[in-house]
């Protein structure tokens, strides 16, 4: 990017351009290191306002733009040269605004608590008139003032609330904040858009390493502004790293030591995930292969991946000359080079099913040759095509640069360590001792050395014979979303993140299964079938409490519980996470906690309240049938298991509760430095590190990358964002005596960085109050919408209570066979029965839209709907766009006029026709006011009640019998997030409103819903 400010390639037309990609679904990576400094000189005269002002610019045009107009934030990266002036406040960015958000979620609790003190001292004061606003005059509010200015309250604040109290006020709104990442706080501050990267290079690294001096250099002029050390710039890098997950790094050297076209001008930047590294304005298409799908009968079939990556090479070229592009240089210089952007996805998964550990010698030299076959062989098919085509343009200029580079690599594919051209460091070469071992022979990995070789040979013989046709071949993408529709366990080169895996049901909630690789390598590994079975029921519970130790159905006719009762909880323990979700008032009923097992009717409402610790079962009695119940969610201590085989089961972080195993940062970096000699591009990835990491541990990272020849790399502490929640270990104690003794113990600067870390968590808790079934008239009225679903032809007729309210629907698929008809037409009964029994349609609609199974596609003859992921989700986008008004739901926007009849006297209303079917349009005015009435308390829906939180409902109401796999819906977002952690997702929301799940997983910088299939958190 030029350094000028208004001009065609300059900063205000980047904005322009950046929309444009953001628009349709891609994403920008943008080098800013030509912009000036802060207080440059300008031509004009005056002094530049500096890089950051313009990159704040940026950020927030980049929040302003969903990437593909959908929930999912603009892929954004900003790179700087660890040169440039402003390098130091560019590092410390993040780190800063983190801070700004910290201060603005405590100040506004602060800030909001004193400010309603006060007013209330003000509006309950005793005295009369103008002495209750008078602080010498009224003592409360004397000392209420004291206390905020205490907690630094600004005086003017202060003021303006007795001055609001003396004019007759009795309450105050003051916006508090949170930590949510789709919060006003994070939407406040600036740089939460991007990846931010630092690019840097070897004379750079080889100055910390020497504790040499640094000169930062102005854009302009090339002079020296400033000089520092070396090392503190590096520690600098790695203090915010550790602190926001920000910045990554770029090897700048090592990324174009192997340059295949450096005529065309050096290396700057990536795109926003660090995979495709070339010339700037340049773009590639991106494909990518599951590789657990070429190990067919027992084999990984070479032959196979050789004929993928050969025809998806030539797939990739054709969609050069398809492609559309942003602007004219991206263009030209697309079409002028070809790069492309092979690639693959669920090693992690392959490894694992076949009984080869991520973290081991064999892991890696089959990862690597697997990459150094398919770049070898895209290259030869480049070559190939280029004799029949013709070189890309820009060919001739980079010939020897080029051949040079694939020299290297063909080197590097023989296992050579020696003897590399032109490269400041050298590479990690193809380990073929690693491909011949027991496991790798059995599962015809042996083969792979052979055929890297035979591919890279016959890329260099001929591409010296007829050139290339591509300037790149390949790149490790993240492959979050596609991953997730091409069925991978893994995405990219990541590892797995779970032994357990929870699958959502098409009716909500979930259920538990094992990772389907753990039985696959336990049979690699020589088990046997009955002891594969007590290994996964160790992982995943028996789902019963029939056997279990201490709690069980003879402990708990003990104790009072019946038969029906003993049912009632078996009932919700097959997908329970956790048997305190199932031991609660909503599954045994008030009157038997209270008259049967003696628990206090105050406890009831106690949201804190457990039954089985009140039953006399200890802590270890529930934890041990709480692991034969639910699963340990990991294999350490499984029966059978031999500790040698711990590794192959080894993920991403720690599985369960119990485990402690987890994927060590080195062991990442080393699987990236076994791909990385065999790719183009680079490798988008970043490493996961334990909360207890250290910078040091950030810094010693980012240097075994640069020594393994990596092109970059990110770091991702756990807990280093605020809107990640903590570990539950962090925030709960077994004793909160000594919790409380040991925090007072602390010195205050720790206590407060203690306390800093708590998860800010809002219970709001919701009464349900058991309403009578509500018929509806014998005649009523409705509408009937015909439509076309996936090609399957579906008719959905309403009927609507008097005041337009939706009462009851018929799903008719005549032609679909009897079976499926009756389940549809069972299935309406169950939603109109719950409607009438004052169920919210808004439930019905949050729980089946976004369900996924068949039949489901395009869908004809409705104006507002156009596609679908089910049939469910085509019924309840309907009913939500006609009867609730979420246009946010259609696809294209409709307009209708209502009409109506009514007496407003009586404070009726009735529609002469159907409100769904003019789709909630506006009454006419005459009866405007009798619908701005409150509705009856005997006619208002009842509020659901949801999971623990059922204990906070009146003790006099009846009990509601919990379904089935949906006993943890009652938790708080602090609750579901952590154990979401514990289920190894990353903890962090869905940014799609209308998804909000917990179950993220890392994809390269980013995150990916296994939900909604939506991308985030790639700021």
């Amino acid at each position: 990017m030029k350094d000028d400010l208004v001009n065609e390639g300059g900063i205000m037309d980047l904005w322009v351009r950046e929309a444009r990609l953001f628009k349709y679904g891609s994403g920008v990576g943008s080098n800013f290191s030509m912009v000036r400094g802060k207080d440059e000189k300008l031509s004009g005269g005056g002094k530049s306002s500096g890089l950051m002002s313009f990159l704040q610019i940026g950020d927030k045009a980049a929040a302003s733009i969903k990437s593909g107009g959908t929930t999912r934030r603009a892929a954004k990266m900003v790179i700087v040269d660890i040169d440039h002036p402003d390098i130091e406040a560019y590092i410390d960015w993040k780190v800063q605004e983190e801070y700004k958000v910290a201060a603005l979620v405590t100040g506004s609790k602060v800030v909001s608590k004193h400010l309603n003190l006060i007013l209330k001292a003000c509006v309950n004061c005793e005295a009369e008139g103008a002495a209750c606003f008078d602080p010498e005059r009224n003592p409360v509010l004397k000392r209420e003032i004291k206390a905020a200015r205490k907690a630094t309250v600004p005086d003017a604040y202060i003021k303006r609330v007795v001055q609001f109290a003396s004019q007759g006020f009795t309450s105050i709104e003051f916006p508090v904040y949170d930590t949510d990442w789709e919060s006003e706080a994070y939407l406040t501050v600036s740089g939460q858009n991007s990846n931010n990267s630092v690019s840097l290079t070897d004379d750079f690294l080889r100055a910390v390493e020497a504790d040499g001096d640094w000169n930062l250099t102005a854009r302009t002029t090339g002079k020296v502004v400033k000089t520092v050390k070396a090392r503190a710039l590096w520690d600098k890098i790695g203090e915010a790293a550790w602190a926001s997950a920000d910045p990554g790094l770029h090897f700048n050297t090592t990324m174009n030591d192997w340059h295949t076209c450096p005529a065309g001008g050096r290396i700057r930047g990536s795109n926003p995930c660090s995979e495709y590294m070339f010339l700037d304005d340049t773009a590639c298409n991106l494909a990518s292969a599951n590789l657990l799908t070429l190990v067919t009968r027992g084999r990984f079939d070479v032959a196979m991946l050789e004929h993928v990556c050969r025809l998806w090479t030539v797939v990739l070229e054709i969609s050069v000359a398809m492609a559309q592009f942003p602007s004219a240089r991206i263009a030209e210089l697309s079409y002028r080079y070809r790069t492309l952007g092979l690639g693959y996805a669920n090693i992690g998964g392959m490894l694992m099913s076949t009984g080869i550990a991520y973290d081991s010698h064999e892991g890696r030299a089959i990862c690597g040759a697997i990459t150094a076959i398919m770049t070898g062989v895209a290259y030869a098919t480049s070559a190939e095509m280029a004799a029949e085509l013709g070189t890309f343009e820009a060919y001739p200029e980079n010939a020897e640069h080029m051949l040079r580079v694939i020299r290297n690599h063909r080197r590097a594919a023989h296992g050579e360590t020696e003897g590399y051209e032109g490269l400041s460091i050298n590479p990690v070469a193809l380990d073929h001792a690693g491909l011949d071992c027991p496991v790798a022979r059995q599962y015809g990995y042996d083969a792979l050395g052979e055929a890297a070789v035979a591919a890279w040979d016959r890329a260099l013989s001929l591409g010296e014979l007829h050139g290339y046709r591509n300037a790149q071949a390949s790149v490790i993408a993240p492959t979050g979303t596609i991953g997730l529709v091409m069925d991978c366990d893994t995405t990219g080169i990541e590892p797995d993140f779970a032994l357990v895996k929870f699958k959502k049901l098409a009716g909500g909630g979930y259920f538990k299964i094992i990772n389907r690789a753990v039985p696959s390598a336990l049979r690699a590994l020589g088990y046997e079938q009955a002891q594969i079975a007590e290994i996964e029921a160790y992982a995943v519970g028996h789902g019963s409490l029939g056997q279990a130790p201490a709690i069980n159905p003879g402990s708990l006719r003990a104790k009072g519980f019946t038969d029906e009762k003993i049912a009632a909880v078996e009932a919700g323990l097959e997908s329970a996470f956790d048997i305190k979700f199932v031991f609660n008032r909503w599954n045994l009923g008030d009157d038997f906690l209270v008259n049967t097992l003696k628990v206090p009717a105050e406890k009831l409402a106690d949201v804190k309240f457990e039954l089985l610790p009140h039953l006399g079962f200890s802590a270890r009695d529930i934890e041990a049938a709480n692991e034969h119940v639910c699963g340990a969610m990991t294999l350490e201590g499984a029966p059978h298991l031999k500790r040698e085989h711990y590794a192959v089961f080894d993920c991403a972080n720690p599985c369960g509760r119990k485990g402690t195993r987890y994927l060590s940062a080195e062991s990442h970096i080393r699987m990236m430095a076994a791909a990385q000699p065999f790719i183009s591009g680079a490798i988008s990835k970043t490493i996961n590190m334990p909360n207890d990491a250290t910078v040091e541990d950030c810094k010693a990272a980012y240097k075994l990358s640069w020594t393994y020849a990596l092109k970059a790399n990110a770091l991702y502490r756990d807990g280093s964002k605020l809107s990640q929640p903590l570990n539950s270990a962090l925030i709960a104690d077994e004793d909160g005596d000594d919790a409380v003794e040991a925090l007072a113990q602390m010195a205050p600067a720790a206590r407060a960085a203690h306390l800093a870390e708590r998860v800010v968590e809002r219970v709001v808790e919701r009464v349900e109050r058991i309403r009578s079934r509500e018929k509806l008239p014998d005649r009523r009225k409705g509408y009937t919408q015909k439509a076309v679903v996936g090609g399957h032809k579906v008719y959905l007729r309403t009927g609507e209570y008097e005041d337009g309210r939706l009462g009851e629907i018929f799903i008719d698929m005549h032609k679909e066979g009897a079976t499926f008809r009756s389940l549809m037409n069972n299935f309406a009964i169950g939603i109109s029965l719950g409607l009438q029994y004052g169920v919210p349609l808004e439930e019905y609609v949050d729980a089946f839209t976004f369900t996924r199974f068949e039949p489901a596609g395009f869908v004809q003859g409705n104006d507002a709907i156009k596609s679908a992921t089910s049939l469910l989700d085509y019924v309840f986008r309907e009913l939500a766009v006609s009867y609730l008004s979420r246009t946010d739901l259609a696809h294209v926007e409709t307009e209708m006029s209502g009409m109506s009849l009514g007496d407003p006297s009586e404070g009726k209303v009735q529609l002469p026709i159907s409100l769904g079917l003019v789709r909630g349009a506006a009454p006419a005015p005459n009866v405007v006011e009798a619908f701005a009435r409150p509705v009856p308390a005997e006619m208002a829906p009842a509020p659901a009640i949801s999971g623990a939180l059922a204990l906070a409902f009146d003790a006099a109401a009846p009990a509601a019998a919990a379904p089935v796999g949906k006993v943890e819906e009652g938790l708080s977002l602090a609750e579901k997030m952590t154990i979401a952690k514990q289920q190894g997702f990353t903890g962090n929301v869905c940014p799609n409103p209308r998804c909000n799940s917990t179950r993220m997983i890392r994809t390269g910088k980013c995150e990916a819903c296994l939900d909604c299939q939506e991308g985030g958190g790639c700021g």
